[in-house]
């Protein structure tokens, strides 16, 4: 771009001076200086000589634009908040004014405000909105809604393609933002298990469009935004570059006669880096059976040493090893067998996926792995490549971290109970639980990276009381939460309730909460073993029974942590702290669900769920 005076208000020398700048300036350099000049238009700010910095000064006049940009998310395990993160620090990078918050923490009423606007949500369990996206989510569905005739908006979804209802909160904030009279900055993007692709996609796309709307006013011209850098991280291993980690103990927890196995391993740190809190996860990304890769290569005909590429940057591994470390084959989604149909030429899997067949097509998934698919609907057609391209690449298994970094320097513990079943005549087996139960030898590593879980943390007051519900493997954070209390010497009292099926054979950790109760540091424990009586008793029958000391413990300010089963337990929970509210507190029913739902905001509930 060349200057001229004709068309410019700058003087001859000027324009000479600005002509030689221009060309040497970087994008950035361009966007942050439009941003510096459009914030200090009306002071009598001096740019220093070290200030590396400057613009392509517009041309026209003034004109009102906005660089605030809000970006929310809802996020249940961290995921979705780390994205929202990594976005904004972009953002601000090229000069924009962000506000960034948990849809909890978003004051609704400033909506009307707001004029660039980027959600990034997940969606739990069953299609439901996460715990801190409930209030904004309840808002925007309601008549107090305002109309956003002035914003425009872009919305990143997370979720996983084996639910029914894959990034259905996602899909919610999109269809409702734009019902509300807003514009979309940038198409909505629904990302799987395998998000980091499709999300650096859509931030390059947001920032892009966010530029073009900049142009557009003459406040800038003539540069890119690129949006898919992500700042570095303390440690050099993360989610997309994972540590090996050396296997120190692989124990089974349960006692002879149990019908279940859980393993408690212990993962060696030493030289990642790794820094963890209690309630956040370890990542595993685990080994397929060999057996069934085998299988799946014998009924396809293919040869297991062809290469085939496993990823865009055209890294290419033998068949066997990417079926064995690359792709997922133990689940089918929607879109798979919708790409799959394809490549068949049996009539009865292009019916299967077609419109209308729904409810036919979900039955199908329910407990079937790629063996199945490609046993049921042959002919198959194409080449190796192209059908291990619409595979899945391997997702992460998260576990819950048993121990505190304090108490277990350079270590992490995890809690994984062994997942074998009967479906449709074969034997299953989980991918990761099983590799750890069955192959997996102190000494040998584990891919792995520490999942930071923001949404699941002791108060930061020691004083306060902690109520933890955790039947079964999900006792695992609390472990940790305890072993953290005790070397921090920790003041507030605790309270666990625990359940399993047999006392005898699976009680978790009992040396150590047993210990806990003798030293102090766990005030009190309630136990529930459902198969040792004749009437079933789970832990919501055990937090019934203690109502009124429970009761006490809200009233007194305390935190309650619930970890393990979403559909069941964690629905049934929930239902128990309401009932206790009514008959404790003399609450109607909606003043209990707004007394636990003030208790949310103030990160006093707190869940865990799967």
């Amino acid at each position: 771009m060349q200057f001229q005076v004709m068309n410019s208000p700058f003087s001859q020398e000027q324009v000479e001076l600005l002509n030689r700048l221009v060309p040497t300036l970087t994008q950035t350099q361009q966007i942050w200086l439009s941003g510096y000049f459009t914030a200090t238009q009306n002071s009598n700010t001096t740019l220093h000589t070290t200030t590396e910095v400057t613009t392509v000064i517009s041309t026209d006049s003034p004109v009102a634009i906005s660089r605030e940009v809000t970006v929310l998310f809802g996020s249940q395990t961290g995921n979705s908040q780390g994205l929202a993160k990594a976005l904004s620090i972009k953002l601000e990078q090229l000069g924009f004014q962000v506000t960034l918050s948990s849809m909890s923490d978003f004051k609704s009423n400033t909506l009307k405000k707001v004029q660039n606007l980027l959600i990034v949500a997940s969606t739990h369990g069953e299609g439901t909105p996460p715990d801190n996206a409930i209030p904004f989510y309840e808002f925007l569905h309601s008549k107090r809604a305002p109309q956003l005739e002035d914003l425009q908006f872009s919305v990143l979804a997370l979720g996983d393609s084996s639910y029914e209802f894959y990034c259905q909160t996602g899909k919610d904030f999109d269809k409702r933002l734009e019902e509300l009279g807003g514009k979309r900055l940038s198409p909505r993007v629904d990302c799987d298990l395998d998000y980091d692709d499709s999300a650096a996609e859509w931030i390059e796309n947001v920032l892009a469009n966010l530029n073009k709307t900049l142009e557009s006013t003459g406040v800038v011209q003539g540069t890119t935004l690129n949006g898919t850098e992500i700042v570095a991280e303390q440690s050099a291993y993360s989610r997309t570059v994972p540590f090996k980690a050396e296997v120190l103990e692989n124990l089974n927890l349960n006692g002879r006669g149990s019908d279940r196995e859980t393993r408690h391993l212990e993962l060696s740190l030493e030289g990642s880096n790794f820094q963890y809190e209690p309630g956040d996860c370890v990542g595993i990304y685990p080994e397929n059976s060999l057996a069934l890769v085998e299988s799946l290569i014998e009924k396809m005909g293919w040869n297991s040493e062809e290469l085939v590429s496993v990823n865009k940057k055209g890294e290419a591994r033998s068949l066997r090893d990417a079926l064995l470390n690359n792709f997922e084959i133990t689940v089918l989604t929607k879109p798979l067998l919708e790409q799959t149909a394809k490549l068949s030429s049996n009539k009865a899997l292009e019916e299967l996926v077609a419109p209308g067949n729904e409810v036919e097509l979900r039955n199908y998934l329910d407990g079937r792995d790629l063996l199945d698919l490609v046993q049921d609907f042959s002919p198959w057609k194409g080449t190796v490549q192209e059908f291990v391209s619409i595979l899945r690449k391997m997702p992460p298994r998260l576990y819950s971290i048993a121990s505190s970094s304090k108490a277990r320097p350079d270590e992490v513990h995890l809690t994984i109970r062994t997942v074998q079943y009967e479906s449709h005549g074969r034997e299953r087996y989980g991918v990761c639980s099983t590799q750890c139960a069955e192959r997996l030898e102190p000494g040998e590593q584990l891919s792995m990276y520490i999942h930071h879980n923001p949404n699941f943390k002791l108060p930061t007051n020691s004083v306060t009381p902690i109520i933890m519900i955790g039947p079964g493997t999900g006792v695992a954070p609390f472990r940790a939460f305890l072993e953290e209390r005790e070397e921090s010497s920790a003041e507030g009292k605790a309270w666990l309730f625990y359940g399993d099926q047999h006392l005898l054979t699976d009680f978790l950790y009992q040396l150590d909460f047993q210990r806990w109760v003798k030293d102090g540091v766990l005030t009190r424990m309630d136990v529930a073993f459902s198969r040792d009586t004749d009437k079933k008793v789970y832990v919501q029958h055990r937090m019934l029974e203690k109502s009124r000391e429970l009761y006490q413990w809200l009233e007194d300010g305390a935190s309650v942590y619930i970890c393990g089963d979403e559909k069941h337990m964690a629905h049934d929970v929930h239902n128990t702290l309401i009932t206790i509210l009514e008959q404790e507190g003399g609450k109607s029913t909606e003043e209990a669900v707004a007394y636990l739902n003030d208790m949310q905001q103030q990160k006093r509930y707190q869940r865990d769920v799967y």
